[in-house]
């Protein structure tokens, strides 16, 4: 028998979607710009990458159903609140045409790309090398880290460049 039935598991990602969705609203609307102001762009592209890699670190220690939640809450509703506008703020310091041929980049072979890179890299984490949720979170959190130290350099050179008041040209 299956640990959670079908309903009890349509109930469950529906409450996780709704709180991603609370989250990445109220985060949005109420955080997103004060915090990029405080702490600057480098700190602002790190602190999901930092808090998923925590939630991985949790994980490996204690695999439970409700750290996976957590840390999964964490890292949509970060990704859509915080790294997502973050990014967009990123292109303000390209002009037009190479915003528009990077974002499709980003967004699809980057984006969609790393899910897939994820699923298979599971699977051959698990099922080839036989590794535990411990292990894979600890990959995770690795992989996580890399992520923030991208976000850290990125936003630093975001830092140094001076702002241009027209990005079209």
């Amino acid at each position: 028998m299956e640990p959670f039935e079908r309903d009890e598991r349509t109930q469950m990602w529906a409450a996780i979607n709704l709180t991603v969705n609370v989250l990445a609203i109220a985060t949005a609307i109420l955080a997103t710009g004060r915090i990029a102001e405080r702490f600057g762009m480098a700190k602002t592209l790190a602190l999901v990458p930092i808090a998923v890699a925590v939630g991985f670190v949790v994980l490996a220690v204690n695999p439970l159903l409700g750290v996976v939640i957590v840390t999964w809450v964490v890292l949509k509703s970060g990704n859509y609140a915080i790294t997502r506008p973050g990014r967009e703020m990123l292109y303000t310091l390209v002009n037009r045409e190479e915003r528009f041929k990077a974002k499709p980049v980003i967004d699809i072979v980057v984006y969609r790309g790393g899910d897939t890179l994820a699923g298979w890299s599971f699977a051959g984490l698990t099922a080839g090398l036989g590794l535990g949720m411990g292990g894979v979170a600890v990959i995770g959190a690795l992989i996580a880290l890399v992520w923030a130290a991208v976000g850290v350099y990125l936003g630093r050179k975001y830092e140094q460049e001076p702002t241009r008041t027209n990005n079209d040209g």
